[in-house]
């Protein structure tokens, strides 16, 4: 049977084990999340709700690319002609002869309007969703739920402008110069809004399951340190990049990306001596892993850590049988 003492087990081996393999903790003390990163259910319903605001906000966007499209385009002002109707043998309608018909300048000023407009609840919605997949983030491994997920402002903003733009440049009643002032804005905007919907840069489960079992097995526990400034959270108290003067917040991974700290430092290994804490001889290729897992390297193995000679690890974390399915067996006493 596993060796009883008063560290708590965890069954994880160097890639990130799921949540059903982690073992129970002691019955003295409350129990650490399981291996396997899952939001905290704060962090899951303010996602929910930043997404639904999103989507409200994109509805919206589209609605006013409607009412452009098949309201204010068509508006035309006539001029000239004698009085006498004719009918126009391409559209079945009733015209004045010799009429001119241009695109009343209030239409212009409203298309200028409206672009900016459009462009204003697209890029609205699209910090709302990449906020909201930085407290609940797709699996890599998922690739179309990805790059959906994470693109979804940039995507939605080409369906908001481009339709519109087209028919710009498409208006019979427009002249030149309205085609040109109105296409630059909206092409502007367009391209601002995309640039700004893409995530160049967004964070997995996988990444942050990396990240928590970086944790565990460095500090024996799921507990980091962070302060309300700054993207990252810290593995003990001592670290000057956090004697900020701020109030230092104590808790689990997931509990640090509810606050908005997306990553484990980097400088882990530094912290940990400043800090008096035991610092495994292959730190550097610990963080090396950890830096391709977040740039997307999905077959990166996350080391174990390997303590020195006389090193008392925080945590002993056996490796899982060849079958995948049980872990192997601790050493008895």
């Amino acid at each position: 049977m596993p060796e009883n003492n008063s560290k708590k087990p965890a069954r994880a081996a160097s890639k990130p084990a799921p949540a059903s393999t982690s073992a129970a903790a002691s019955t003295d003390a409350p129990a650490d999340p399981p291996a396997g990163w899952t939001p905290t259910p704060e962090a899951k319903a303010k996602a929910t709700r930043f997404r639904w605001i999103a989507v409200v906000l994109w509805v919206v966007a589209i609605a006013a690319e409607a009412f452009g499209i098949f309201w204010l385009l068509r508006q035309r002002q006539v001029t000239g002609g004698d009085g006498e109707l004719v009918r126009n043998p391409d559209t079945g309608l009733l015209e004045q002869q010799g009429a001119t018909a241009t695109f009343p300048q209030w239409a212009f000023i409203t298309l200028i309007v409206l672009f900016v407009v459009i462009a204003a609840l697209s890029i609205t919605g699209s910090f709302l969703w990449k906020k909201a997949n930085r407290l609940d983030p797709a699996r890599r491994s998922d690739t179309v739920r990805f790059f959906v997920q994470n693109q979804l402002g940039a995507i939605i903003a080409i369906i908001a402008f481009v339709p519109l733009i087209i028919l710009v440049f498409l208006n019979k009643d427009m002249d030149k110069g309205q085609k040109t002032i109105a296409g630059i804005v909206g092409i502007a905007l367009a391209a601002l809004a995309v640039v700004l919907g893409i995530d160049f840069n967004p964070p997995s489960v996988e990444q942050y399951t990396a990240d928590q079992s970086t944790v565990i097995q460095l500090l024996g526990k799921d507990q980091v340190v962070w302060v309300d400034g700054g993207t990252v959270y810290h593995v003990c108290e001592e670290v000057s990049a956090i004697q900020t003067g701020s109030d230092k917040r104590t808790g689990t991974t997931a509990q640090a990306v509810e606050a908005g700290k997306t990553r484990l430092t980097l400088e882990f290994a530094s912290e940990l001596r400043k800090c008096g804490l035991p610092v495994p001889e292959n730190a550097p290729a610990i963080a090396d892993a950890l830096r391709a897992i977040r740039d997307g390297n999905t077959d990166t193995t996350l080391p174990a850590p390997v303590w020195g000679a006389g090193v008392e690890a925080p945590l002993t974390v056996p490796d899982a049988s060849s079958s995948g399915s049980t872990p192997a067996p601790t050493s008895t006493p």
